[in-house]
Formats: structure tokens, sequence, C-alpha cells
């Protein structure tokens, strides 16, 4: 009995020291990549590809994924509403469900699952086959050349998807409470405009800034910190996806906390 509490607590004590470790050498990561901003050389050619990478090729699974989230959102608060005999809050909802919540979380989780798996993979097999140490050889620092640009583009992208995420979700939640439910077009969009304040509006592009940075910093920590060989790249590449999805989450709790509990 003794003995088994025992081991249970060296157990415990190993998961949680290894815990604290994974995050220290993140923050370390974290640290030793922005120390790189303001440094030269600079590589804006690099950056421009994963602006390209994380925004522009993103825009489709953003776009489709928000309009369907947007009606599905119409339909359920249009059901829900008319038990309370409250139909008319559809534009309300839509318009907050999507800029608070749904829209920062719905690109985050999009970067993770596409933009992550991808850096990580990338950068992984760069690792593999010896072409980061051959960048060390050639005196540029990986940090600099290859996360720092990736890291700058989530960072500065993710509202912008965000943004692109909040307009077509309302979109459509716009399409079908004119089209299906009956709802007159320019009362649905006053009253969606009148709704929405501007700190929802901040709250959401924030959300998209720390989502992006996240995805972007977990596909690049993983993927030079790679194992070798092909298993190491797939172990890199999922364990990436499954950390920036985790930290996202995290990070849209503790962000909502800050901007609507006070």
């Amino acid at each position: 009995m003794i003995l088994s509490l025992i081991e249970s607590i060296i157990a415990l004590g190993r998961l949680v020291f290894g815990a604290f470790s994974a995050l220290g050498r993140v923050v370390i990561f974290i640290i030793t990549t922005l120390s790189h901003i303001f440094r030269p050389p600079f590589y804006p050619r690099e950056f421009a590809s994963a602006v390209m990478n994380v925004g522009y090729l993103s825009l489709p699974v953003v776009g489709i994924t928000s309009i369907f989230t947007g009606a599905a959102l119409a339909l359920q608060i249009y059901s829900g509403g008319s038990r309370f005999n409250a139909p008319e809050v559809v534009p309300q909802i839509v318009a907050i469900g999507m800029v608070r919540e749904l829209g920062p979380v719905l690109v985050g989780l999009m970067i993770a699952a596409r933009v992550t798996s991808s850096i990580t993979a990338e950068l992984a097999t760069m690792k593999v086959t010896e072409q980061i140490d051959a960048l060390i050889t050639l005196s540029t620092v990986p940090l600099k050349y290859l996360v720092l640009p990736r890291v700058l583009a989530g960072f500065l992208v993710g509202p912008i998807l965000v943004g692109v995420a909040d307009s077509v979700g309302i979109l459509g939640g716009f399409l079908v409470a004119t089209q299906t439910l009956g709802f007159n077009s320019a009362t649905y969009i006053l009253d969606t405009i009148n709704f929405l304040t501007s700190a929802d509006i901040i709250s959401s592009l924030a959300k998209g800034a720390a989502f992006g940075f996240i995805a972007t910093l977990m596909g690049c920590y993983y993927g030079l910190n790679s194992g070798r060989g092909a298993q190491g790249v797939g172990t890199a590449t999922k364990s990436s996806v499954q950390a920036a999805a985790v930290l996202i989450l995290a990070a849209n709790f503790l962000l909502t906390a800050v901007f609507f509990t006070a």
C-alpha cells in the first residue's frame, strides 16, 4: 500500500517536472526567437512567403468553414429563440457569437490544422535531411531565417483572417435569416451593427493575433526539435497540432476572461 502510494507520488512528480521543463524550453525558444527581431540581416522574401502560406492560402478553408458555421448558428438560434418567443434575437446572437468566440477559435484551429502541420513537417524534414546543419555551416541562424518570419507572419495575419471569418460568418447567418427565416435585410444589418461594440471587435482581433502566434510557434518549435527519420517527422507533426489546438483553446479562455469579466 505504502509502496504503491510512493510510486504514484513519484510518477506525479515526474509528470509535473516534465511539464515545467517543456514550458521552460518553449519560453526560452520564444525569447531567443524574438531577440532576433531587430537584428540584421532581415529576410523579407521568407516573410512574404510565410504571409502567403499562413494568410492567403488559408482564406478558402477559413471562408468556407465560417459561412457554414454562421448559417448553422442562425438556424440554431432561431430554433432556440422560438421556444421562448424571441426568434428576433438571431442577428444579435449570430454577430456576438461569431465575433467573440466562433470566428477567432475557428481561425485558430484551422491554422493549427493547416499551417502548424505544414510548418512542422517542412522544418522536421529539413532537419532530417541536414539542411538546417547546412544553414548553420553558412553562418545563417535557423531561428532568424526559418522561425522568425513564420511567427511574425502568423501574428500579423491572424487578425486579418479573423476579420474575414467574422464577416463571412455573419454573412452566412444573414443569408439564412433573410432567405429562409423571413427576416428583413435592412433590419437584420441594422441590428447587427447596433449590437456589436468596439470591445467585441478588438477582442476578436487580439485573439486572432495570439492564435496565429501560437499556431506558427508550435509548428516551428516541434519542427526544429523533431526526432530523426520519417517516424520523428510524423510524431513531431502530430504533437505540434495537438499542442497548438490545446494552447489555442486555453488562450481563448484566458483572453475571454481578460476582456469580458472585468
